[in-house]
């Protein structure tokens, strides 16, 4: 892709969704995680109390479209960032699956969290979507933003690991990270294209 000055895409600003209604620190086996991940956590709404920072704000008023993965944390902030306004909603961009490893022991749901995604990692999927199939999914998400960019700015509300997984594809397209925001809730970082 090149862009002469009058042609530059817009910036595209990827966020983490803001802190679930759902407690990371109850103790569970592997099995009361499993079910916790799909019953709890993954439906869970925001907790009560937060609003989106000032800056995701700004993004927001600045993007010509905005978009949002299907599980309602991320509706949810993608509304508080930008409230009126249309989102476009996509499976494209929910959270890769963690599914726990069969071992003893009781131990906090944030706890498995760690065990889930380290055995996932290196390829225990059990029947869910895999770490390769999640990979050739962030390409495909990283590319419908780099595309959508060409229009202008642009804001997905998505997922701490999914959004972690887009990044080499986005950098691999050319675009370079002006704000770098971490991986904490309502956290977001900005990419600009730069012609090579």
């Amino acid at each position: 892709m090149s862009a002469t000055p009058s042609q530059r895409p817009g910036r595209i600003t990827i966020a983490r969704h803001g802190q679930p209604d759902a407690n990371r620190e109850t103790r569970l086996d592997w099995r009361g995680y499993e079910d916790w991940w799909d019953n709890i956590y993954q439906p869970a709404s925001l907790a009560a109390g937060q609003s989106a920072p000032d800056g995701l704000k700004a993004a927001a008023d600045d993007a010509h479209i905005v978009y949002a993965s299907t599980l309602t944390r991320a509706i949810e902030t993608a509304q508080a960032a930008a409230p009126g306004r249309e989102l476009d909603i996509d499976p494209l961009f929910i959270e890769a699956e963690l599914p726990p490893p069969a071992m003893p022991g009781r131990y906090m749901a944030k706890t498995w969290g760690v065990f889930a995604r380290c055995s996932w990692w290196f390829g225990f999927a059990r029947g869910r979507e895999s770490r390769p199939e999640a990979e050739a999914r962030a390409a495909m998400a990283a590319a419908r933003l780099v595309e959508a960019a060409q229009d202008g700015h642009v804001l997905l509300c998505a997922h701490g690991w999914f959004n972690r997984m887009m990044r080499p594809h986005i950098r691999s397209a050319g675009w370079h990270c002006v704000r770098d925001g971490g991986d904490s809730y309502w956290s977001y970082r900005q990419y600009e294209y730069r012609a090579r």
